[in-house]
């Protein structure tokens, strides 16, 4: 992370609280003049806009997508500030972390994991919101 980036966002684990449970910031600040992006939930497709069945082929195909619309605003994951994932059945916790340790390497961005009954779409089993800061 450059230099520029560590000044406009700032990423803390307080001392007075626990330690985060995963790879997650408790906190996250971002200076003023900085330009906030909100994003879509990402799902499980593939470039074709299959949905595969498979939990862990939609998390790959969702951080795939992921890397691919931050491209698109010329961002990368340094820019992520906030991380909300929905899943509707059981994460496989070791895949995940390949992927996010992939996506994010060790400077984790502040992050929410809920299970729900439902998405948007019956055959979905994962989805990841992401915002920004640039």
């Amino acid at each position: 992370m450059n230099s520029d980036k560590i000044k406009r966002i700032v990423r803390l684990n307080p001392e007075n609280i626990s330690k985060p449970v995963g790879k997650y910031s408790h906190v996250t600040i971002i200076r003023k003049n900085s330009t906030l992006y909100t994003f879509s939930g990402q799902i499980g497709t593939d470039n074709y806009g299959v949905i595969p069945d498979s939990m862990n082929e939609q998390l790959y195909n969702t951080f795939r997508n992921i890397e691919q619309i931050l491209e698109s605003q010329d961002l990368t994951s340094d820019d992520v500030i906030k991380v909300n994932i929905w899943a509707t059945e059981d994460i496989d916790w070791d895949f995940l972390d390949a992927r996010w340790e992939n996506l994010f390497g060790t400077i984790y961005p502040s992050m929410t994991i809920a299970y729900v009954k439902a998405l948007g779409l019956p055959e979905l089993k994962i989805e990841v919101e992401i915002w920004a800061s640039k």
